[in-house]
């Protein structure tokens, strides 16, 4: 296990009725930005409800709508300028994983003399944030408890994650009860992304049982609960163990000290940023083909881990213990969960884009679990085409 420092400041507030924890703004400025995306939030009442709870307070509030599911750049200029025009103390962020990425952007961005762009290229120029607060309505992206952000500018079809210790929120607002509403499409991709995210921790060849064995944990727990949320969207106790679970998946807890640098990310972003596909379900087809690609002699004791301990699964020969667990994955993702199951399925019919999508993959994914060529990635596209 090599060095690392841990540490997150942000304030969570879990469960039924934690909406009124809002009020504690009022101690961070009089002027807030609200950031949403398409209007659920008004459809379902929790816009009225926050509303009325921040005008009690005494707080001004200015609105950004319309944060699209892969957040663009000209969305998060907009809130800068709000927030650089009218004196904003602080952003909020009511919805899911793009709302609150995008919300970050904006917070960092009102700190910063140029474009914003420049930040998400370069996490290192941030060198200050408006204070960012959230209520989470979605869980997957564990955004809501860590400093990263993602943000495409579809003009360049480019798509990247970009990350500061002055993103991280201040304090999140939790209440499982706000994802009953979540369709079974999103609910399933939430999952998959959540998934994913342990995944990309818990492969690597670090000696960190600590953090390996709490990842499995989270697996299992993801495993168990998600099913359960498909078919009762409203089983609070599913709802609440996938939220939590999805919100340890990356806040450092199973990631400091052991993770390489991710891989299957850098590769969906691509797919995201050319096609604009849902995130979830592209990190879900990729991650089977992905694994069957890097399996070898070198990976086989990771592998054959997570078909034990993640799975359940037994056997005398590694190789197709191996290969039943990352079969196991497939029918979880494609079958149980009802995610399409190669990329054709999402609307992606040629391979034309592969090659140049492979080359920016391949820069974002350097010091993997595993190092991939351009060519690997390419072959991995092709695998799951």
């Amino acid at each position: 296990m090599y060095n690392f420092t841990f540490n997150i400041p942000t304030k969570i507030h879990f469960g039924k009725d934690t909406i009124s924890s809002l009020s504690e703004l009022k101690a961070y400025g009089s002027k807030v930005l609200l950031v949403y995306g398409g209007g659920s939030i008004k459809k379902n009442g929790l816009y009225d409800t926050a509303m009325k709870i921040l005008k009690d307070a005494g707080l001004t509030v200015f609105e950004l709508s319309g944060v699209e599911p892969n957040p663009k750049i000209e969305t998060v200029r907009k809130g800068v300028e709000i927030c650089k025009n009218e004196g904003i103390d602080m952003v909020l962020a009511i919805g899911g994983g793009s709302t609150i990425d995008c919300s970050k952007v904006v917070a960092a961005g009102a700190k910063y003399d140029g474009d914003a762009w420049d930040l998400v290229l370069d996490g290192s120029k941030v060198k200050a944030a408006l204070p960012i607060f959230d209520v989470l309505t979605l869980s997957a992206t564990g955004t809501e408890m860590d400093p990263f952000a993602v943000i495409s500018d579809m003009s360049k079809n480019e798509k990247w994650g970009t990350g500061s210790p002055y993103m991280v929120p201040t304090m999140s607002i939790l209440n499982p009860e706000y994802t009953f509403s979540v369709s079974k499409k999103q609910t399933a991709a939430g999952t998959a992304d959540m998934m994913s995210h342990t995944m990309e921790n818990y492969f690597s060849m670090e000696n960190a049982d600590c953090q390996k064995f709490m990842a499995e944990g989270l697996l299992r727990t993801m495993i168990k609960n998600g099913p359960v949320a498909l078919a009762q969207p409203d089983n609070y106790e599913a709802r609440a163990n996938l939220m939590w679970a999805g919100t340890h998946a990356i806040n450092g807890v199973v990631g400091d000290g052991c993770s390489p640098a991710w891989c299957v990310h850098p590769m969906e972003h691509e797919l995201s940023a050319f096609y604009d596909i849902t995130h979830g379900e592209g990190l879900a087809i990729l991650t089977p083909a992905w694994m069957e690609h890097i399996l070898n002699d070198d990976t086989l004791p990771m592998f054959v881990e997570f078909a034990k301990n993640v799975w359940g699964l037994s056997g005398d020969d590694d190789y197709a213990l191996a290969h039943a667990g990352i079969d196991a994955l497939k029918k979880f993702f494609f079958e149980t969960m009802g995610i399409p199951a190669n990329l054709r399925a999402v609307g992606i019919t040629d391979d034309r884009n592969f090659e140049v999508m492979a080359k920016k993959a391949c820069e974002g994914s350097k010091g993997s679990f595993v190092p991939l060529s351009k060519d690997d990635i390419v072959e991995i596209y092709r695998a799951a085409f």
